[in-house]
């Protein structure tokens, strides 16, 4: 089977490409996986129902010629190993993951993998490049890195008096770090200062919330991914009066 002739994610929606010219005469049941950094994404989650319905539209229907086996490590990055040796055991058609640390984790196996929300997966070695990505996996490159930059101009416009922000992003995740590095970078072009709260698991954002305390932002910017999405409402939840302007990354 080959991978590019499974799915094909473009613009943050997924279409499919039939394996063959008619897919409803086709025996066989194929395996798809996924693979999250976060809780497993099942039929009834968001990407889990988009992921079933439109293979649905290509004629792989779930309980009839398609099986499909999520995981997720539940922000247990050690246990991604382990959920990778289960797809394989299960002998896996294609698996589809989300995060950059789970597309980390299936590189190199024989399983064809389709990535998303990993970041730039050139920058982040998982791929050559984007036209000859070589190895087993392919799917989409975003351009947070070069968007996350501009969101600080319209923060900017949002609080012209902007001189400070706090930027929030998973340290753990290199596809995130460097968001954060060019969100960075943006803000000096800016002439803003960055305070740099890097978070590797959720009890780190009560350090983070005490350095924003000590020294107060004029903003926050978080660079979004299954961390900082899951703590999001802590965030809020802990804001001051005082910075006003905040943007997911």
């Amino acid at each position: 089977m080959n991978r590019r002739d499974f799915m094909v994610f473009a613009g943050g929606a997924i279409t499919v490409a039939p394996f063959s010219a008619s897919a409803q005469n086709v025996a066989k049941i194929y395996r798809l996986g996924s693979l999250s950094t976060a809780a497993p994404n099942g039929i009834n989650s968001p990407n889990g129902d988009v992921l079933i319905r439109s293979l649905a539209q290509h004629g792989y229907v779930l309980g009839k010629n398609l099986m499909y086996d999520p995981r997720g490590a539940e922000m247990q990055l050690n246990r991604l190993p382990q959920l990778v040796d289960e797809l394989r055991a299960r002998e896996a058609d294609a698996v589809v993951t989300f995060g950059y640390p789970s597309a980390l984790a299936v590189k190199g196996t024989a399983l064809p993998v389709v990535s998303f929300t990993t970041g730039d997966p050139v920058g982040t070695g998982l791929v050559e490049s984007l036209a000859r990505p070589g190895g087993n996996i392919t799917g989409i490159s975003d351009v947070s890195a070069e968007v996350t930059p501009k969101r600080l101009g319209l923060l900017r416009e949002v609080a012209p008096e902007m001189r400070r922000v706090a930027m929030l992003w998973n340290a753990t995740d290199l596809g995130m770090t460097l968001r954060y590095r060019a969100a960075a970078e943006g803000a000096k072009a800016l002439g803003i200062s960055v305070q740099p709260l890097g978070v590797r698991e959720p009890n780190d954002f009560e350090q983070a919330f005490a350095a924003m305390k000590s020294e107060m932002p004029d903003a926050i910017l978080m660079v979004s991914d299954a961390l900082t999405s899951l703590n999001r409402k802590r965030v809020f939840k802990r804001r001051d009066s005082r910075p006003r302007a905040r943007s997911p990354g």
